[in-house]
């Protein structure tokens, strides 16, 4: 079995830190409890416990609020968007593949209308 963190350890984990006494910021991932549905630690005494999985999710959280800069809505739209996952170690991840795709029909729509206009010209283009 995994190890369990506690919420002080998680906190000073993500570098939550006040900046003076260096004392952990619990109240910041207490709030973030409250905001993302998928953040769900293990009450055991009326304390917080975080497996693995949940640590992912808090550091992916954490990510996309301190470091992309994105806000609490937009966090939780990037959360609920499978297609959208993000991971900040693997930069070819799922986002990276979708807009590759998008793009490459994009390029080749474009490619095929260039192709037409060369052989047909302006007015016989718009035609087809």
């Amino acid at each position: 079995m995994s190890r369990l963190l506690t919420i002080s350890e998680l906190a000073k984990a993500l570098n939550l830190l006040d900046p003076l006494n260096k004392k952990p910021l619990n109240h910041i991932l207490r709030y973030w409890e409250k905001e993302f549905k998928q953040i769900k630690p293990k009450k055991i005494n009326n304390r917080r416990y975080y497996s693995v999985d949940q640590v992912k999710i808090v550091k992916k959280i954490k990510f996309l609020l301190k470091n992309k800069g994105m806000t609490i809505l937009g966090v939780k739209n990037q959360l609920n968007l499978d297609i959208k996952k993000l991971d900040d170690y693997d930069l070819d991840g799922l986002q990276a593949q979708y807009h590759k795709m998008y793009f490459k029909k994009k390029n080749l729509n474009l490619l095929n209308k260039v192709k037409k206009l060369k052989k047909y010209g302006k007015k016989n283009s718009l035609k087809s």
